[in-house]
């Protein structure tokens, strides 16, 4: 049986008014970070202005000092009612964007959407991007934000031993970084949440059955990952902290848990980063939803898939 789009998320892309003939949404660029970058930020910019405010979560932004000294805005979201005197858990969010896009304010309205929703405080990360700031300047930024958080954790009502970073897309791969990044600096952390993250960049070779429902593109990976790398993107130089798909061992990290769609270009270094975490001892909960390409969880909140892939995430959360 060949693939086909989960028939919900077909509906509401049609709803939407994209036509199945123009599929991907995104156009495939390669090599042109600088149009990639701006059909990126423009289209999270819609997906932004359809999410509600979320006017009950307080935000408050602050500066990271990052490894090479440059100050790193981060925003801190509360729940109403979370009191600082009480600790307790949050989350380093880190945005996705293909390494070279996206930033705090275009995942404003969906980052406070999980705080209100969870009641789980959340710090997100305005990483600075490639091509400007190629690795590891990008790791370097979430993993500032990370210490600057635990050390800041008496002041902001937080548990530093129940700290989880999480991120999508490209923001997801940073957080597996950011979590190897943990293990080698002895700096605890509680889970790593990664939504159909970005963690090899040899995948750029065109899978005939997936390239129907690429929405994020082999060609649109190749431009992310070279802008992120140069041109060692696909050669044995690249390290695991570049790329966490490289990382030869995978023990003694934080607990996953791993989201992807069953027809997203990612999927397969997904499955196979959830199998070698437990193949290392790392506890991994894997979600491959059947029907669904990359960024399906922005099809709209009363679709099936997006309900249940939703209540995990909220679930995980909780959990902390």
């Amino acid at each position: 049986m060949s693939f086909a789009l989960d028939p919900e998320l077909l509906q509401a892309v049609l709803a939407a008014g994209i036509s199945m003939d123009h599929l991907p949404p995104m156009p495939s660029v390669r090599a042109d970070w600088r149009g990639l970058r701006a059909l990126s930020d423009a289209a999270v910019a819609s997906l932004e202005a359809s999410l509600p405010e979320q006017e009950s979560v307080t935000r408050t932004d602050f500066t990271v000092s990052s490894r090479d000294g440059a100050h790193v805005l981060v925003r801190w979201y509360t729940a109403p009612g979370h009191n600082p005197a009480d600790a307790g858990p949050a989350v380093v969010y880190l945005h996705g964007g293909g390494m070279i896009a996206g930033s705090v304010q275009l995942y404003d309205r969906l980052v406070a959407a999980y705080v209100a929703d969870s009641g789980i405080p959340m710090l997100s990360v305005d990483y600075r991007r490639a091509p400007e700031h190629p690795h590891p300047t990008p790791g370097e930024d979430c993993f500032a934000a990370l210490g600057w958080l635990a050390s800041n954790s008496q002041g902001l009502g937080i548990e530093p031993a129940r700290i989880a970073v999480m991120g999508d897309s490209a923001g997801g791969g940073l957080a597996a970084a950011t979590a190897l990044l943990a293990r080698e600096r002895s700096l605890p952390l509680a889970k790593q949440i990664l939504i159909y993250p970005m963690l090899d960049d040899r995948t750029t070779s065109p899978d005939a059955a997936l390239v129907p429902f690429a929405g994020w593109t082999y060609d649109n990976n190749y431009t992310g990952w070279h802008a992120f790398l140069g041109n060692v993107i696909g050669t044995d130089d690249v390290p695991p902290i570049a790329a966490p798909a490289r990382a030869t061992d995978l023990s003694g990290l934080p607990g996953a848990y791993i989201e992807v769609g069953e027809l997203d270009i990612l999927r397969d270094e997904s499955v196979e980063y959830a199998r070698r975490l437990t193949a290392d001892g790392t506890s991994a909960e894997l979600h491959v939803h059947p029907g669904c390409p990359h960024g399906f969880d922005r099809a709209g909140p009363t679709v099936d898939v997006v309900k249940r892939s939703r209540a995990d995430r909220l679930r995980v959360l909780r959990s902390l």
